[in-house]
């Protein structure tokens, strides 16, 4: 069977191209088995091969850059197996045509105005799907992509607008047309409308006509503007608007005005005309005037007015009176008659030219000024006959007057006869009861007013007779100091007063304007008869003379204010009472006031007698009082000052300080020297005990001396007693109930002696130590007492606990281990019973150079050495030294030594050493008298023991003596407090501080001696404490 070949179909995109594109053959055969193709072009034997206009690449084959026709071309498929070939295709022919020209249409047609909208159009034909470009005098516009746009004219352009073309790019071959040709946009000018205004300038009220036109034949319709583009005028107060706009001028339609025409047919619109200023002018300015009289007008008057135009002539003028046209009056200058003519005046004028008018004046008020009026004055008025008239008349003016006087009737005019000085005043110089009746005046001259309103009336009294005073006081007994008022009356007024003392024919005492005499702090001379009479005019016209008034006056009783106590010191807490008593003005019926610093303390009291039963400082002042009966007084009292002290403290001191066995001991007890009618009570302290009297501080307690106090302010102690050592202390009271001061600060009596129940020994045993040094201070108990403390009592205040260096060496003694300059002071044993040991008065020295000498006393008879020591002895071991007593050189050149061999009580005095290394201080040697002991006595061992402390007692006084000198010598007063009394040496206590330190004893240590061991803590415990 025959079958035929399969048939190559060939297609061909794009078909028909432009010039320049790619085109594409494609060829494919009905079968599915894989064909290679070959390509024909013309004809069938020209086949196509691979150059650089022909691609070909499996089925397809590409032609690249068409400018004109080509073909036909022909495809058939090649394989190796059957059928080997295909059919050859249908030819194809490639049209090539030419790209599109684009054009550009203009909208509207003909001439374009300026403010108007064109539309350009871009016209490409034969294909659609184009994207614009679109270009203005070259360049091109980017954000035109649409087929027509629009171009806005402003309204001021004219001339070329630009020129215009555009182009198409298709959107799925990106293939452009052709650019159109340019399309110039020419802008023709709008017509321009044209405004005149008639009359300009123009008046209020004239018509003014504003006139628009446009230079073209068609109809136009116009709109008008003012001062803004937006303020159209519209027609209200307007008429005929369209071609002109006319109105009645006012002021308001000043300003610029425009017009712009407005049609259907294009142009739609004009340009607008120029502005036109309309300039409305003020009518002539009119004010009304006076031209006679200038001034202040006044009834009686003629006036002139005149009607004053600013500006042109001619004119006629109009009056008006209250708003009311006075028909007759047409000139410039019109006359008025006052008062009936009195009013406001206008005026207005009216003219052929323009202006016709002018504006209506202001109006002009026509004031009347009332006539000056006339004051007429009587004096005096009632009148007695007899006495001088005087009538004054006065208008309020500074010009001259000349005044007409009236009596009775207006036509009663009062002549010079039977008067004086017609005139200013009129004076009837002897009235009559003829001369009563009704009187007025009146002012006239030559300048305006030349007339002034008569005076009202007045109505002249004359009495037929000679009046009398009446004399009357305010008190008629009275007080010196007081005051005293006379009051003088009398029938009418204008007088002055005359007052006599004593006799009616006397001089007068005085003379006043005024009806009363008032007689300040009078005296007893001051009592008496008083009358008065009065007297006025010129010359004087008296009345009668009064009665007579008695004025008696007594001394005024004095105020005596008594303070009770009548003490000069007055204590916090005292009773106060202060007595007013009233001396020369009997006993009764006084009331009372007192005063402090002269304010009110107490008001009106019945009772003479104040009382304060606590007073404190806020009392203090200056009192006063004063007596009150009724409405007199007496003098105030003298002023009695109160000062109110803080609490007083009482001062002990002790006389001599130092015992010496067998002397008496003085006690004085000292309260504030200005304060008196003190009680003394005297103590002596004893170890703090719950329930007796003690010291704010619990450091003793109070042991009085005797039952009572004494009023005497020292207390003997006679003899010394076996043990009178220890502190005393004492206080005052005074007053009932009794007003106690506060205990005194406790003062303690030594002695140097050995005590048979106890004894301080130091270790060293001397009185002066170096500082930086240790110092043992041991009590050796010798009885069965217990609670023995070791006490100290400096004269400064220190630490209230324990030195940190103070270590105990032993059950018995207490060290301290670096001694300091505030170490110094008197040391001694006490126990719980009271009883104390002797006393050492220890000096710790800051130099280079101390004396030994005896703590205790020495006795007469024993040999004693004294001792200078240096600080640095290896330096220089035995320096030159020399000796002094009292301050006399007593040995020098010595080794350092010096040893009485046989001590006597001429021995007793100041020591103290001197050398190149330096002074040391003075300490006192106390010398003790040997007892007379009978040979073979049984106590003769006692009394050697005896004999032998009291030597030791002795030298321990002799080196505080030292010491206290030395201490003089530095100008301290410490040594004077804890040396014994010497020959010709006195002492005094100093003051103690009366402050806080109530019932303080003065800085002591005590150091217990129970036999407890001594720890590490020792300034922490009992055994060793500072009581302050």
């Amino acid at each position: 069977m025959l079958f035929t070949l399969p048939k190559a179909t060939l297609t061909v995109k794009p078909n028909p191209v432009f010039p320049g594109e790619t085109v594409t053959l494609t060829c494919s055969v009905e079968s599915d088995s894989i064909w290679n193709y070959q390509w024909y072009k013309d004809r069938n034997d020209n086949v196509v091969s691979q150059s650089v206009r022909h691609t070909i690449t499996g089925d397809t084959l590409t032609i690249n850059g068409a400018t004109v026709n080509e073909g036909p071309y022909w495809c058939q498929g090649k394989r190796e197996s059957r059928p080997t070939s295909s059919s050859i295709s249908e030819p194809v022919t490639i049209t090539v045509n030419a790209l599109p020209v684009a054009s550009v249409s203009v909208s509207p047609q003909g001439l374009l105005y300026s403010g108007e909208t064109v539309s350009l159009q871009c016209v490409i034909p034969g294909y659609t799907d184009w994207t614009y470009y679109w270009y203005k005098n070259n360049q091109h516009l980017p954000d035109e992509t649409s087929e027509v746009i629009d171009i806005i004219i402003h309204t001021t352009q004219t001339g070329q607008a630009g020129q215009y073309r555009c182009e198409g790019l298709t959107t799925d071959r990106h293939q452009r047309s052709q650019p159109s040709n340019d399309v110039t946009i020419s802008v023709t000018a709008l017509p321009k409308a044209t405004l005149t205004v008639e009359p300009n300038p123009v008046f209020p009220g004239e018509t003014v006509t504003l006139m628009c036109s446009v230079g073209s034949d068609s109809i136009w319709n116009y709109q008008w503007y003012k001062d803004r583009n937006d303020n159209v005028v519209s027609q209200s107060g307007y008429s005929n608007i369209g071609v002109s706009h006319t109105s009645r001028a006012d002021v308001s339609d000043q300003g610029q005005y425009w017009c712009e025409g407005n049609r259907a047919s294009r142009p739609t619109s004009s340009q607008p005309s120029g502005p036109v200023t309309l300039t409305v002018k003020a009518l002539p300015t009119v004010s009304v005037k006076i031209v006679t009289p200038q001034g202040l007008l006044y009834p009686g008057e003629t006036v002139t007015l005149q009607c004053d135009i600013s500006d042109y002539t001619d004119w006629t003028y109009r009056w008006f009176r209250y708003n009311k046209e006075l028909p007759s009056q047409t000139r410039k200058n019109i006359t008025i008659s006052l008062p009936d003519q009195a009013g406001q005046y206008k005026c207005v004028g009216r003219r052929k030219g323009r202006p016709q008018k002018s504006n209506l004046s202001s109006a002009l008020p026509i004031i009347i000024t009332a006539l000056p009026k006339t004051t007429l004055t009587v004096k005096p008025n009632p009148a007695y006959t007899g006495e001088t008239v005087t009538l004054t008349c006065s208008v309020g003016s500074d010009s001259i007057w000349n005044y007409q006087w009236y009596k009775d009737r207006n036509d009663n005019v009062v002549s010079q006869s039977g008067y004086i000085n017609i005139g200013v005043s009129h004076t009837i110089s002897r009235a009559d009861v003829s001369d009563q009746g009704q009187y007025w005046c009146e002012g006239n001259r030559v300048s305006r007013p030349t007339s002034s309103q008569p005076s009202n009336a007045v109505t002249l009294t004359v009495k037929d007779y000679q009046p009398k005073t009446t004399l009357t006081s305010d008190k008629e007994n009275v007080f010196t100091g007081d005051s005293v008022t006379l009051s003088c009356t009398v029938e009418s007024s204008g007088w002055k007063f005359y007052w006599y003392r004593h006799r009616l024919d006397s001089t007068p005492v005085t003379t006043t304007s005024g009806y009363s005499y008032t007689l300040s702090w009078v005296s007893v001379s001051d009592g008496g008869q008083y009358w008065c009479r009065a007297g006025r005019g010129d010359p004087v016209y008296y009345t009668l003379y009064s009665d007579p008034v008695q004025i008696n006056i007594t001394e005024r009783p004095v105020a005596v204010l008594v303070l009770q106590p009548n003490w000069t010191q007055i204590f916090i807490r005292e009773t106060v009472t202060m007595r007013c008593d009233i001396q020369g003005g009997g006993d009764s019926d006084w009331n009372y006031k007192m005063y402090k610093n002269s304010q009110l303390l107490l008001p009106l009291n019945t009772k003479s007698e104040y009382r304060i039963s606590s007073v404190y400082r806020s009392n203090s002042g200056s009192y006063t009082c004063v007596g009150v009966k009724g409405s007199t007084f007496s003098k105030t009292s003298e002023a009695v000052k109160l000062t109110v002290s803080d609490q007083p403290k009482a001062v002990l001191s002790i006389s001599p300080q130092w015992l010496n066995p067998g002397d008496s001991v003085s006690l004085s007890c000292e309260v504030d020297k200005t304060s008196a009618d003190w009680r003394f009570s005297w103590y002596r302290t004893v170890p703090y005990r719950a329930g007796l009297p003690s010291l704010s501080d619990k450091s003793y307690s109070l042991q009085p001396l005797s039952d009572n106090g004494t009023s005497e302010d020292s207390y003997t102690l006679i003899p010394a007693g076996p043990t009178p050592t220890g502190g005393y202390v004492c206080r005052a009271g005074r007053g009932d109930p009794v007003y106690d001061t506060l205990y005194s600060e406790p003062q303690f009596l030594w002695s140097g002696d050995l005590q048979p129940s106890v004894s301080l020994t130091v270790n060293p045993n001397r009185s002066q130590h170096f500082r930086w040094t240790s110092l043992s201070l041991s009590c050796e108990l010798k009885g069965n007492s217990t609670g023995w403390r070791l006490m100290r009592y400096t004269e400064t205040a220190w630490p209230s606990e324990c030195p940190s260096t103070w270590r105990a060496i032993t059950e018995y003694t207490c060290t301290i281990r670096s001694l300091n300059t505030w170490y110094s002071g008197v040391f001694w044993c006490e126990s719980g019973s009271g009883e104390y040991s002797n006393a050492v008065n220890i000096t710790v020295n800051d130099g280079d150079v101390i004396l030994e000498s005896p703590v205790h006393p020495v006795t007469e008879g024993d040999s004693v050495t004294l001792t200078c020591t240096f600080r640095y002895q290896g330096t220089n071991p035995k320096p030159k030294t020399d000796f002094y007593k009292d301050g006399e050189l007593i040995k020098n050149e010595t080794t350092g030594e010096m040893t009485i061999p046989t001590v006597s009580k001429s021995d007793e005095g100041f020591y103290k050493c001197k050398s190149d290394e330096g002074e040391s201080p003075e300490s006192w040697v106390t010398v003790r008298v040997s007892p007379v002991v009978s040979p073979g006595s049984s106590t003769s061992v006692l009394v050697g023991v005896v004999v032998g402390l009291v030597v030791a007692g002795v030298l321990l006084v002799i080196l505080l003596v030292l010491l206290v000198r030395y201490q003089n010598r530095k100008g301290s007063c410490f040594n004077r407090i804890f040396w014994p009394p010497q020959p010709q040496r006195t002492y005094q206590e100093p003051q103690q501080d009366q402050g806080s330190t109530q019932g303080q004893a003065p800085d002591t240590v005590y150091i217990g001696l129970h036999g407890q061991s001594l720890n590490p803590d020792l300034y922490q415990s009992p055994l060793c404490k500072l009581i302050p």
